[in-house]
């Protein structure tokens, strides 16, 4: 008769070792406990005459410990993204009572004029920013001339094309840019002051006044 690859005593061992391990998991270790409650059970019914060689045990053994390790990894960077997450906030919220420009066609005539932006995608030859009222008449344009790729912020004097002061209030702002005589992607960026920061399955957000809620990523300048 072949001697058995797993001895009695060996089993025995294996079992009493198993079985302890099986009665001091807790409820958050379920997976690991059903795993140790199977293989205990594959050890108990397994054939005397043909057990399970030490390849085979030491593989199961193996994936129990690699389970464990994955559920530990997972425990600790869920601990680690609460601490980036919460660090997020705290630093948005330094934010609040400052001015951003977000996406956003508005543009808000003060007593001392108005500030946007705009964003563009690729460098262009030539950028012009046109100024329109509530009925979509041309009030002013302003010629920003060649811009970089990025964010740029602009002013508007408050005068209209003939020169006379435009009455403050809400305007439109559309972007029209250039590249080698074809037209280049550019976003319009409206001004707006941070009143509050939220925390929220997405992430971090920023309430900018009536604009509404936008992300960090959204926000593509601190004035």
């Amino acid at each position: 008769m072949a001697i058995p690859a797993v001895s009695t005593n060996a089993t025995s061992d294996v079992l009493a070792s198993l079985a302890r391990s099986a009665e001091v998991a807790s409820a958050q270790d379920e997976a690991q406990s059903k795993f140790l409650t199977l293989l205990t059970t594959q050890l108990k019914n397994q054939d005397p005459l043909n057990p399970l060689d030490n390849a085979q045990v030491t593989s199961q053994l193996a994936q129990i410990s690699t389970v464990d390790g994955i559920e530990r990894l997972n425990l600790t960077m869920g601990k680690l993204l609460d601490g980036l997450n919460g660090n997020e906030t705290m630093q948005a919220a330094a934010l609040v009572g400052r001015s951003v420009l977000v996406p956003g066609n508005h543009l808000t005539l003060g007593e001392e004029g108005a500030r946007g932006g705009l964003t563009l995608d690729e460098p262009a030859d030539s950028v012009v920013v046109s100024i329109r009222d509530a009925n979509g008449i041309e009030v002013s344009v302003l010629d920003l001339g060649p811009l970089d790729a990025g964010t740029h912020g602009f002013a508007w004097d408050g005068n209209s094309q003939n020169g006379t002061p435009a009455v403050p209030g809400n305007y439109l702002v559309s972007v029209a840019a250039s590249a080698g005589g074809e037209p280049s992607a550019a976003t319009a960026l409206e001004r707006g002051t941070v009143t509050s920061v939220v925390r929220g399955n997405d992430g971090v957000s920023a309430e900018v006044g009536s604009l509404g809620m936008f992300g960090m990523a959204e926000i593509r300048q601190i004035l």
